[in-house]
């Protein structure tokens, strides 16, 4: 068996087609069938659903699918460790992270290149579901999602950040006067939130419920820019992490006003539980655990616009 065989089975897995899978790995899809056959006279097992077209992976092949993940993880691993010199890795980390945390990201991505100037980064915005599935498959590093999560009993977490939600509009005047914003007065105002199915939106929700309302927002959006063009543009209220306010467009176009009470999550980061890690993430680790999101953003807040009373 060899590596090159585990990536024709991980690309199927991905495109689900034979021919997209072989174009993907540069070979003909004849070759790339005979090579998952032989794989199946070497183990004993039927990998491949086969009819007309590629219909799934049998039991066995989900076995062998997250075995070649894991052994094709591991070669990257060494590769990263054989081509590092010292405390200088060299490769890609892939991290996803939930939209209501991309106004973070280049603060970890930025010190990170500061620190290891020959790291890559791809970043990739997710639900929190895809962001554990993907990293669950070897096909993310690590991922940014909130930490009050029943699902990360397999994961390692690393707590960076908690945000607060603040009402926010395109002008002064919006806010009559007020130094803050219930949930029950924010419920009956023209809004833009994020979609239902977004983690933040369903913590939104209950503070909505736990103030004795529901909140019927005018537009709905799973985009962080769109629902910052309905504020700006349409007159409509909304309801964000304060963790946008670290933007210096946002603290400057925005006005903001902090809800009561007051709704806080935490937002981590996420990687398997496993050791050793891969080069390239135990340096990113070791570059994030040495910043203090908190301190900053709070202090970018503070430093903003404030609200008048």
């Amino acid at each position: 068996m060899f590596i090159r065989q585990l990536n024709y089975v991980v690309a199927l897995a991905r495109e689900q087609h034979f021919g997209r899978a072989a174009a993907a790995c540069n070979v003909s899809q004849p070759a790339l069938s005979g090579a998952i056959r032989s794989i199946e006279e070497e183990l004993g097992v039927v990998i491949v659903q086969r009819g007309r077209r590629f219909e799934g992976f049998t039991a066995d092949g989900e076995r062998v699918l997250a075995w070649a993940r894991r052994v094709l993880a591991d070669c990257e691993g060494l590769r990263q460790d054989a081509r590092a010199g010292g405390n200088d890795p060299v490769g890609v980390l892939r991290m996803g992270a939930i939209p209501a945390a991309l106004p973070l990201v280049p603060r970890l991505t930025q010190d990170c290149l500061r620190r290891h100037p020959r790291l890559k980064h791809e970043v990739y915005t997710l639900s929190a579901a895809e962001i554990l599935r993907k990293i669950a498959d070897f096909e993310l590093d690590i991922g940014l999602s909130y930490l009050d999560d029943d699902r990360l009993g397999a994961f390692q977490t690393l707590p960076v950040f908690r945000e607060r939600y603040v009402l926010v509009a395109a002008d002064e005047a919006m806010f009559e006067g007020a130094a803050s914003m219930s949930w029950s007065e924010a419920a009956s105002l023209p809004l833009c939130l994020f979609t239902t199915n977004m983690q933040c939106r369903r913590g939104m929700d209950a503070a909505f419920a736990a103030a004795g309302v529901k909140a019927v927002p005018q537009v709905e959006t799973d985009s962080m820019t769109v629902l910052y063009a309905h504020v700006r543009q349409a007159g409509l209220y909304g309801i964000l992490p304060h963790s946008v306010l670290c933007l210096a467009e946002g603290a400057e176009q925005l006005r903001w006003r902090p809800m009561s009470p007051q709704l806080q999550r935490d937002i981590g980061l996420v990687v398997l539980a496993q050791q050793p890690h891969a080069p390239v993430l135990d340096a990113a680790l070791r570059s994030f655990r040495d910043l203090d999101l908190q301190g900053w953003v709070d202090g970018l807040l503070g430093a903003a616009p404030q609200p008048t009373s």
